[in-house]
């Protein structure tokens, strides 16, 4: 569907970095194409999850994760399902199955070393050059913002969370 690809980094400390590549998801699906969501540290089947996948069935979204680092901290189990991720991502990106490809959280495993930059940076080589790759997550290593074509830090000014309130249905979850 693509002539060029390209890699995008939505990363920053802010909030709607997955949203924003949902979005990018749902703009490929009216336009015809297939994504591919996989989700590196979240479990939890959101609103947009059932959305997408109800409405687009061109929207593919497989998670890995094991569940949000903060109020806990990686542990072998989180390392080994990282790992299968990118074993199986391996396999996936060089076939060009997909116009789209999400790496939700990415940034995050590799923050909590759950996965090391040499193998993400050899998944970004071995991608079909039609194949867009979005990488989202806080702390975007310098060597992914090198790779880049395009880069988003998310800052976050003013967040009703620091006031107790908790995710909302339909709004952050």
């Amino acid at each position: 569907m693509l002539k060029k690809a390209f890699i995008q980094i939505y990363t920053g400390e802010g909030k709607g970095k997955t949203t924003a590549a949902m979005g990018m998801a749902l703009r490929m699906a009216g336009a015809g194409g297939k994504t591919l969501i996989v989700q590196f540290v979240k479990k939890r089947r959101c609103s947009e999850h059932i959305a997408l996948t109800r409405l687009y069935p061109s929207i593919e979204i497989r998670q890995y994760g094991r569940g949000c680092f903060i109020k806990r901290k990686p542990n072998t189990k989180d390392k080994e399902a990282a790992k299968r991720c990118i074993a199986d991502l391996k396999e996936l990106i060089p076939l060009g199955n997909y116009d789209l490809i999400i790496l939700d959280e990415i940034n995050v495993a590799l923050n909590h070393q759950l996965i090391d930059i040499k193998e993400v940076l050899d998944l970004l080589a071995i991608r079909n050059k039609r194949t867009e790759i979005v990488l989202t997550g806080r702390n975007a290593p310098d060597a992914l913002i090198e790779q880049a074509d395009l880069v988003t830090e998310m800052r976050n000014i003013k967040h009703y969370s620091k006031n107790g309130i908790k995710a909302r249905l339909g709004i952050e979850k």
